[in-house]
């Protein structure tokens, strides 16, 4: 079983950048398939980004050319890079896995709180 721990939330003004970490232990996630989704305040979770074992990624349309997803297998380590960030941006960031096997993710992290704003 895999445990993912996120981290690199917090505050930022508008435009600036943040990067998140999503580690995982209990066993290696190297065939993992890893997404970034979001709640923000009031609304449901949606799906941002997601990066599968071969590093083949996808991004919501509202994230492309600002956000990048990229994994270090040698550290179990999937990361979200985020620059230019918006009022919009402001969420609860969750990481997930699942196998290449699977199409539903079955492991969630806690999640990190990041707020955009002046």
């Amino acid at each position: 079983q895999v445990q993912l721990v996120e981290s690199g939330g917090g505050l930022v003004q508008p435009g600036g950048s943040l990067r998140l970490a999503c580690a995982a232990s209990g066993r290696t996630f190297i065939y993992y398939t890893v997404a970034w989704f979001r709640q923000p305040p009031g609304k449901g979770r949606e799906f941002v980004a997601s990066i599968t074992w071969n590093s083949y990624t996808d991004y919501v349309d509202s994230v492309k050319g600002r956000f990048t997803i990229s994994r270090d297998n040698a550290k179990n380590t999937v990361y979200l890079q985020m620059n230019s960030l918006k009022q919009e941006d402001t969420a609860v960031y969750y990481c997930a896995a699942r196998d290449a096997a699977r199409t539903e993710y079955d492991t969630w992290g806690q999640g990190t709180q990041v707020t955009v704003s002046s």
